[in-house]
């Protein structure tokens, strides 16, 4: 079960793009994470996964998108899945096998 979100996502996009803003200016690039973090009231570390993750998104930065996590994050799920099916089928065919190698009375 996911844990709820401490921050709303509006907070999350515009904070993000207000740091991106930011950081864009040689001017203002200095600290930027910090004095947008305190502006909006959230954590300046919070604010810098953000925008990592915004750009990796975007492909500015090298990573794994967040599509492609939650895709392989499925696709393990799934796999765990198959795994246990096919532990109980394989027990099953086990079990079956011994009842028809008995003699019968």
């Amino acid at each position: 079960m996911v844990a709820p979100r401490k921050y709303p996502d509006e907070l999350r996009e515009r904070a993000t793009r207000m740091a991106m803003d930011a950081r864009k200016d040689p001017e203002t690039r200095a600290g930027a994470y910090k004095r947008v973090a305190d502006q909006l009231g959230v954590h300046p570390e919070a604010l810098r996964t953000w925008v990592k993750r915004t750009e990796i998104d975007e492909g500015q930065r090298p990573g794994t998108t967040s599509e492609d996590a939650s895709r392989l994050a499925e696709l393990e799920r799934e796999v765990k899945e198959l795994r246990r099916a096919n532990t109980i089928l394989k027990q099953a065919s086990t079990f079956f096998a011994a009842e028809l190698d008995r003699p019968h009375r």
